[in-house]
């Protein structure tokens, strides 16, 4: 069962990393970033990737579609 207070915790952690993952790599980057910014933070898709495996699912479109569209729309909008 995945505790809605804990995502919080998690998505801080992965946003730290990332921010630091991305400060370490960024001289061993070739080119620009894309022209089109992407909708979700990989800090939000780090997090809901994490939370499907700490969830009971089996796939990984229905965790997103069944759950996290439905039940977790203040923690994802």
């Amino acid at each position: 069962m995945i505790y809605f207070d804990k995502i919080t915790d998690i998505f801080c952690i992965v946003d730290e990393f990332c921010k630091d993952f991305k400060n370490s790599t960024k001289s061993f980057l070739l080119g620009s970033s894309s022209k089109r910014p992407p909708r979700m933070s990989k800090s939000e898709v780090i997090t809901i990737y994490l939370l499907f495996h700490l969830s009971g699912f089996r796939c990984f479109k229905h965790f997103y579609i069944y759950y996290v569209q439905k039940h977790m729309t203040k923690e994802f909008p």
